[in-house]
C-alpha cells in the first residue's frame, strides 16, 4: 500500500539531517531571514539555492507556513480544516465517500491539504468540498464534457483528474455518476 502524506512527512523529519544536511529546526532558521511568505517562493528558492529537490523543499515550504507545526501529521485535522468554512456540506460529503467505498471496497480515503484522495492502485477521485456543493473529480481522460461531467476545477489533485461532477445533494449520485466513477476506477487502476 502507497505510504500517506503524513507518512512521507514523518520519514523526510526524520531523516532531513542525514540527507539534507540540516535538521528541520535548522532548516526553519535557514528560511526564516530569506523573507519569503509564499509557498512556491520558498520551494523554487530552496530547489535553487540549496539543491532540495521537490519534495523535500515542498515540505520544508509548507512546514514553514505553518508556524513550523507539521502538516500531515494529524490527517483528521486535515480533512475537518477542509470544513472549516463549509461544514453544512459535511454529511453531504460523508454520504458520497461511503458511496465510493462501498462501491469499490479496495478504496483507501486520504485527506490531503486542499482535498480528499480516494486511491486504490492510483488515486481515481478526488474531493474538493465547496460552500453548498462537493465537486467530485475523476480520471476520464478525453470524454467529452456534458450537462454533467463538467471540465475539472479542483485545487490540488494530478492533472489526470480531468473531469468533475458538482453534488449539492445525495441524489445527484446517481447511476450516471456511479457509471463514470466505475470507468474512472478502471482506467486509473489497469493491470
Amino acid at each position: 500500500m502507497a505510504k500517506t502524506p503524513g507518512e512521507f512527512e514523518q520519514e523526510f523529519i526524520q531523516t532531513a539531517k542525514e540527507k539534507t544536511g540540516r535538521s528541520l529546526d535548522e532548516w526553519l532558521e535557514v528560511i526564516k531571514p530569506a523573507g519569503y511568505t509564499k509557498q512556491m517562493e520558498i520551494l523554487k528558492w530552496l530547489k535553487e539555492e540549496h539543491q532540495l529537490n521537490h519534495m523535500q523543499a515542498g515540505f520544508l515550504a509548507n512546514i514553514y507556513l505553518n508556524n513550523g507545526q507539521v502538516v500531515y501529521q494529524n490527517e483528521s485535522n486535515l480533512l475537518d480544516n477542509q470544513f472549516a468554512k463549509c461544514e453544512e456540506v459535511r454529511p453531504l460529503f460523508e454520504s458520497v465517500s461511503q458511496k465510493i467505498i462501498s462501491q469499490f471496497p479496495d478504496t483507501q480515503l486520504i485527506p490531503k491539504k486542499t482535498y480528499v484522495s480516494f486511491t486504490a492502485q492510483r488515486e481515481f477521485a478526488a474531493i474538493n468540498v465547496k460552500p453548498k456543493e462537493i465537486r467530485l473529480g475523476l480520471d476520464l481522460g478525453d470524454d467529452a464534457f456534458n450537462d454533467i461531467l463538467q471540465k475539472s476545477k479542483l485545487s490540488g489533485p494530478m492533472p489526470r483528474i480531468s473531469h468533475m461532477v458538482v453534488l449539492t445533494d445525495i441524489s445527484d449520485f446517481d447511476e450516471a455518476v456511479s457509471a463514470y466513477l466505475e470507468k474512472s476506477y478502471n482506467r486509473s487502476n489497469k493491470k
